[in-house]
């Protein structure tokens, strides 16, 4: 990608365009009035269960409610922008996730809503940093350093759940670290292919992925360890546009799988249902052929939030959560909610060609792939579609790095809306 030069005059004059067009395109208070009557409407069940007021509850909703007005209204008045499409889809399905949690246990729902309070300061830290593309070339080693770090200490205190080592313990609470170097991850790879640097600085950065990716095999953690490898595969591409290459990585990394199968059997046998649930229906593809029956019993409108039968099967509210939601919600909705995730890589990959700086079209694109790639995963894992890997739906799925995780990675789709103006420009590096 070629590097882009402007004049002072030009910079603030691309500037005003663009605030003035966001302004005049977008109108996020109105979008807020609906999303809070839907909010509302939504939220009556948890609130008022069986027609009793549950007083910890109204606290819990009725705050998530003041707390994303009083987000946007301050972030306007500081920034004078309005283009808060993205922040509104997070907080639309943040909002979803927390009552899927509190139809199940007030305690979900707590842990839920702090979890969004940490997602959305990760979101504005991590805006505020990338802002300054020096900035953001400065910290990429550090935060390879803690990403890797990370990683080596996830193996060595992790404890294994569901047959994956990948969850560490601190008193009541659990964290996911390889949810959090997902952005590290993408972080990483941006800045350093920001530009075409010297091949010691590409060659780190493939030596930087190889480790995760391998950590996470480790860690037999297969499904984020293919969501690394999809991530890795799109920033390669963003960068060199050769598609001779990623073909040739990908071809190498298919003939990795087949090594690691074949000396490694216990991988193979952990997709053995795959594509045979029904012969399963009791035993290994109990929650695969529950989440078919009871999706297709809510039709196109749903049985009613808090009245579905697949939430008391195990993982309902994290691994399974789409087909709660076409249960309870209806199909009409769980379409919605991917029209949502579609919407936001439109965003990201229209945004990437205007953008500022190289750094912010990758961050962007290999962000929203990611999230994509992750969502697919998931919902086509749990209708067997492709093998159930059991990683989460973004922000519906209970869990706080994972929530922590999807606002940080909007924050990268957010940058290729930081115009000219709003960037503290990259001085040129040495070679």
């Amino acid at each position: 990608m070629p590097e882009r030069r402007v004049t002072p005059h030009a910079r603030q004059s691309a500037a005003n365009t663009l605030k003035d067009e966001s302004n005049k395109r977008f109108n996020w208070t109105l979008m807020m009035i609906l999303m809070t009557v839907f909010q509302l409407f939504s939220f009556f069940t948890v609130v008022f269960p069986d027609g009793e007021l549950n007083t910890k509850m109204l606290c819990v909703y009725g705050g998530y409610i003041v707390f994303e007005w009083l987000y946007l209204a301050l972030n306007e008045l500081i920034t004078k922008r309005s283009d808060f499409q993205l922040e509104i889809i997070a907080f639309f399905l943040s909002g979803v996730g927390l009552t899927v949690c509190g139809t199940i246990d007030d305690d979900y729902a707590v842990k839920q809503v702090t979890a969004i309070g940490l997602g959305v300061i990760t979101f504005t830290v991590l805006s505020l940093l990338i802002r300054s593309t020096d900035t953001a070339m400065f910290l990429r080693t550090p935060v390879a350093v803690a990403a890797v770090g990370l990683l080596c200490l996830n193996l060595v205190l992790a404890k294994t759940v569901n047959g994956a080592l990948n969850w560490i313990s601190i008193g009541s609470f659990s964290i996911q670290p390889s949810e959090l170097v997902k952005i590290a991850f993408i972080f990483v790879g941006a800045a350093t292919l920001e530009k075409l640097q010297t091949t010691r600085s590409l060659t780190k950065y493939i030596i930087f992925s190889i480790g995760c990716v391998g950590a996470l095999f480790l860690m037999r953690d297969f499904g984020t360890a293919l969501i690394f490898f999809f991530t890795f595969i799109v920033i390669a591409f963003m960068r060199s546009g050769d598609i001779r290459t990623i073909i040739f990585i990908c071809t190498a990394a298919f003939l990795g799988a087949v090594l690691i199968i074949l000396f490694k059997p216990y991988v193979a046998a952990r997709f053995s249902t795959y594509r045979h649930i029904w012969e399963y229906i009791n035993d290994k593809g109990f929650q695969q052929t529950r989440v078919l029956i009871y999706s297709a019993s809510g039709g196109l409108l749903g049985l009613g939030i808090g009245n579905g039968l697949l939430r008391k099967v195990f993982a309902a509210s994290t691994d399974l959560v789409f087909g709660m939601i076409c249960e309870e919600w209806g199909l009409l909705f769980a379409l919605l909610i991917l029209l949502s995730f579609a919407f936001v890589g439109f965003y990201a990959v229209r945004g990437s060609r205007k953008a500022s700086s190289c750094f912010y079209s990758i961050a962007a694109v290999s962000a929203a792939g990611m999230l994509l790639f992750q969502l697919c995963l998931n919902v086509f894992g749990v209708t067997d579609l492709l093998p159930m890997t059991g990683v989460t739906f973004p922000f519906i799925s209970r869990g706080g790095t994972s929530m922590i995780c999807s606002w940080g990675l909007f924050a990268f789709i957010k940058s290729v809306s930081y115009n000219i103006g709003d960037v503290v420009p990259h001085k040129r590096l040495k070679k």
